[in-house]
């Protein structure tokens, strides 16, 4: 039986090959699937689906934006007779929407619920829906890597599923069993980074900072491996200077920490409570101190912004010295509680899921218009990652040295042709 793994896209990347990372949800899918099928994988921000391979059985896995795509793609191989599955953020969100398109829906992490889909599959039985087991860590496979055919430089790694902060705005933590932090055995992380040909990795886990303990041991272990990485952080990393220190000599180029705000009061009303703006310069500082890179994430529309709070935010990111920052849109996603408040009070404006990617405005903000908070964006973003700022930011972060200045530079380029194709103006 031949399956086809796939990751649609409504918008392909068109950051290059170099930026692109692998699908690792559904190389670890891939790795669940006995030998008897014959799985193919196809990543759309490689390379568009097509429709002329006789597949048995298609399974999608997808966030919010990618619905649209997502459904479409469904309901062409389900003309064609094949089977289709539906699984990841959004489906686990609203799986009465996505059965609506698919034979069957997982909701939560695939591992949990594929061995049994296939079983169910192979009898005839298939059942509508898979809500998933909480998966063992340690049962979590090395991705089969050996399948994903695409040219790419970067490599992903996890290293623990969940995040127990349940921000908000968060899909992760408030999809099922996402809260549950787990964390995988040391060895089996370090086993699969030595069979990783790549020098690049990047950890896509919500944060390494979770469990500081269980990631000073992976960068323990790290230190000889000769690998060169970037990867997600709370801002309680630098609570530690010998946990800083270890991912530094472990290969650590750089971190990206959401910082979300330089409102206190918009920080507490999410619920982060790992974040203390006065705290925001001391650990770029000491971050910096140990040669790597600080990526400050940054949303707007919260409740308590006005449309003061975009040039005060953009001095405050110079004042901060960020290597590079990400700048967002606030987004209700299906699933979070921000959504179901959103929904109440009537402030969802389009549940067109192609615009929530977080660089359209989706909801009425509560101190501005849709229109000055996207002027106030695209106002930071052009200011930020115009020539001139860029030459400037660029002088700092190559003190860091070789590798983290290079990270830097492809984080740049990666936001800033992802804010051109979306916006199309810096």
């Amino acid at each position: 039986m031949k399956i086809l793994l796939a990751r649609p896209q409504i918008n392909p990347d068109s950051h290059g090959e170099m930026l692109k990372l692998p699908p690792l949800t559904l190389l670890q899918i891939a790795a669940l699937t006995p030998p008897e099928y014959e799985v193919s994988i196809i990543d759309e921000s490689f390379e568009k689906i097509g429709f002329n391979e006789d597949y048995d059985l298609v399974a999608l896995s997808f966030r919010t934006l990618n619905a649209p795509r997502a459904y479409e793609i469904a309901d062409e191989f389900r003309k064609q007779g094949v089977t289709v599955v539906c699984g990841g953020w959004h489906p686990s969100a609203l799986p009465e929407e996505a059965k609506q398109h698919a034979d069957a829906v997982v909701i939560g992490e695939a591992e949990g619920a594929w061995p049994q889909l296939l079983t169910d599959f192979k009898k005839g039985k298939l059942k509508p829906f898979y809500k998933a087991k909480l998966v063992d860590p340690s049962l979590i496979p090395e991705p089969r890597r050996n399948i994903f055919r695409y040219t790419h430089v970067i490599e992903t790694v996890q290293i623990s599923r969940g995040c127990p902060y349940k921000c908000e705005f968060c899909s992760i933590s408030n999809m099922i069993n996402g809260n549950i932090y787990r964390a995988r055995p040391i060895e089996n992380v370090i086993r699969e980074i030595k069979n990783i040909k790549n020098k690049f990795l990047v950890f896509v886990d919500p944060s390494l900072t979770i469990n500081i303990k269980h990631t000073k041991n992976l960068f323990k272990n790290m230190r000889n491996l000769n690998k060169k990485f970037a990867c997600f952080g709370n801002t309680n990393l630098a609570d530690d200077e010998k946990f800083l220190k270890l991912a530094s000599e472990a290969g650590c180029l750089g971190w990206s920490i959401g910082f979300e705000s330089i409102s206190q009061k918009s920080i507490e009303d999410i619920g982060k409570k790992t974040n203390k703006v006065r705290d925001y310069k001391r650990i770029i500082r000491k971050v910096h101190d140990h040669n790597m890179a600080v990526l400050g994430s940054f949303v707007f529309g919260f409740d308590s912004d006005t449309i003061n709070t975009f040039d005060a935010t953009l001095d405050t990111i110079y004042d901060l010295e960020l290597d590079t920052v990400g700048i967002n849109i606030l987004t209700p996603f299906p699933g979070t509680p921000l959504y179901t408040r959103l929904e109440k009070e009537g402030r969802i404006l389009t549940r067109d899921w192609s615009k929530y990617g977080m660089r359209d405005i989706v909801f009425k903000p509560k101190n501005m218009t849709p229109e000055e908070l996207l002027d106030g964006v695209k106002k930071i973003a052009g200011e930020f990652y115009s020539h001139k700022s860029l030459f400037k930011v660029a002088l700092n972060s190559i003190k860091l040295g070789f590798y983290p200045s290079l990270a830097v530079g492809l984080w740049r380029y990666g936001q800033r042709m992802d804010y051109k194709n979306r916006w199309n103006w810096i």
